[in-house]
């Protein structure tokens, strides 16, 4: 009786383990092609969205390349088109003052020079009669001053050219929808204390 139960017991573990040996090659293995068929379909989603980034990717550097070939086509290849006439609106204002302060420059040094060295021949520039000697001093170190200003001021445009051009590759992509927002909202809550309702504000986030 007890070698009989014993062989019962040792013939159900067999079939146990039988059985659970099947039943664990059945999930496992299709667990293992789950897994692959996954593994497969990450891969191509991956190998898709690579795809998508590449060809949806924004370079700040080319736009920055741009804009230091030619001021305002970084602009146009971030999209900015109306940025194009406000950049050329100040290149335009500043060659004007350049050449303005330029010719004015020239004008007073020259007259300066011929006024200052006693020179007698006979001139064609109408400041020699027009200012004394100190006047024309002062005005050529004021348009001398003027101009390299302006000088400065077109490095700083260009310059602020590039740097507006690779700011909004960066911020090319980024989500400024609807979806996001800030709202600031009144509200009642009840006082535990004092037991009353109090008055609130909630501010709300939405993104």
């Amino acid at each position: 009786m007890i070698i009989f139960l014993k062989i019962r017991i040792d013939h159900s573990i067999r079939n146990s383990i039988t059985l659970f040996f099947l039943i664990y090659l059945l999930f496992n293995g299709s667990t293992l092609i789950f897994c692959q068929e996954n593994n497969n379909n990450t891969v191509n989603n991956d190998t898709k969205d690579t795809v998508q980034i590449q060809i949806k990717k924004h370079s700040p550097n080319k736009a920055a390349l741009y804009s230091a070939i030619l001021p305002g086509l970084g602009q146009a290849y971030n999209k900015k088109y109306w940025k194009i006439p406000v950049i050329y609106a100040g290149v335009g204002t500043l060659l004007y003052f350049i050449n303005l302060n330029n010719k004015e420059y020239k004008k007073f040094r020259d007259a300066y020079i011929y006024v200052s060295s006693g020179d007698s021949v006979e001139t064609d520039n109408d400041y020699v009669n027009k200012y004394s000697e100190e006047a024309l001093l002062e005005g050529r170190n004021y348009y001398r001053t003027n101009l390299e200003l302006t000088y400065i001021l077109s490095g700083v445009l260009y310059i602020l050219n590039i740097i507006d051009a690779t700011v909004d590759a960066h911020l090319f992509e980024y989500d400024i929808s609807d979806n996001l927002s800030m709202k600031l909202e009144p509200g009642f809550n009840h006082d535990m204390i004092f037991n009353r309702p109090m008055a609130t504000l909630k501010l709300r986030f939405k993104f």
